[in-house]
């Protein structure tokens, strides 16, 4: 393990993922490193089909192919996930890292009613009775805010925030000290999405559980997150602490996703999306990914991949002609 590894629950290093196609290798995930402290709410945030998810599904080595992972090491808390077998993989998940798929719907079995969903989780995992995963499952619908009387219900008969909550509830059945949530608030609508992210803020802070928050509305992280990595073309191209980041974007790309949602105070502006549109990553661009979309592109961006670099805030940012802080 690395010195700046130490003490990290999660510490991914150099990952890289490739899809298999008849088109040939997409790297969909490229040398992409990062960590999670204990404690620590981590947002990765990005454009649809940055790499996201196929991180977030790497964690937990929930590939399926054509996706391969073609190097690098993910660590937790020291253990190489990569070079578990399928039964300590099996013993592994949920009870050390549980993930919060996408949509509820689809991550809900729709013909089996939402208690036995949240049971089998904690009697396949843990091997406790049936009575013992019921009480404890009436215990964590009072945590998320449902009413237990709700438990016997399929999903189709819960609203669409209820069933983000129960698999909330059944991602936290085994008390994981890392849950990943994946857009777990996609298709809510905002007065929902706001009452499901306090509801996050509360558990996290009373239960002190580490997060992995993917999602493509960089609004959403500023008051949940303490560390925005933000990703295009598969690769991390800045990282910083949440309100550093917010103030002081330094990328373009970053800058370009902050000017597409509306700020809730302060003066009104125009938003503006960004030119163009992600790259096909069978034969992404050369140099750096987003100069073919960069209004600040010069010729040597397209020559080679430009060094990251880190200001003294801890800022890192890979880009030729960063922003200066402050601009927006």
């Amino acid at each position: 393990m690395n010195a700046e590894d130490k003490g990290a629950l999660l510490a991914v290093r150099d990952l890289s993922v490739e899809y298999l196609t008849p088109r040939g290798a997409v790297k969909a995930v490229d040398h992409v490193s990062f960590q999670i402290q204990p404690g620590e709410v981590v947002g990765l945030a990005g454009e649809s089909g940055s790499g996201k998810s196929t991180i977030a599904h790497s964690v937990l080595r929930i590939l399926r192919p054509p996706a391969v992972i073609s190097g690098g090491e993910i660590l937790f808390r020291g253990d190489d996930i990569l070079g578990m077998t399928q039964q300590q993989l099996e013993a592994f998940r949920w009870k050390n890292v549980a993930l919060v798929f996408q949509s509820a719907m689809n991550a809900l079995n729709p013909v089996v009613s939402v208690v036995d969903q949240v049971t089998d989780t904690m009697m396949v995992h843990q091997k406790m009775p049936r009575k013992e995963a019921e009480a404890r499952a009436t215990e964590l619908f009072r945590v998320v805010g449902i009413d237990p009387a709700r438990l016997h219900s399929y999903p189709h008969e819960l609203s669409g925030g209820m069933r983000q909550r129960a698999v909330i509830a059944i991602a936290m059945a085994l008390n994981p000290p890392l849950l990943i949530m994946d857009e777990p608030t996609t298709a809510l609508d905002v007065v929902v999405q706001k009452e499901i992210l306090r509801q996050i803020i509360a558990l996290k802070r009373d239960f002190g559980f580490s997060i992995l928050f993917i999602t493509h509305d960089l609004s959403l992280l500023v008051e949940l997150a303490d560390t925005i990595a933000i990703m295009y073309a598969g690769q991390i191209v800045e990282q910083a602490g949440s309100r550093e980041l917010f103030d002081h974007p330094r990328h373009h790309y970053t800058q370009g996703l902050m000017n597409s949602f509306p700020s809730i105070s302060g003066p009104k502006r125009r938003l503006t999306g960004i030119p163009g549109a992600p790259p096909d990553m069978v034969a992404p661009p050369s140099g750096c990914r987003f100069h073919p979309r960069c209004l600040a592109a010069q010729a040597c961006c397209a020559e080679k991949v430009p060094a990251p670099t880190m200001d003294e805030n801890g800022h890192h940012v890979v880009c030729y002609f960063p922003l200066e802080g402050g601009e927006r």
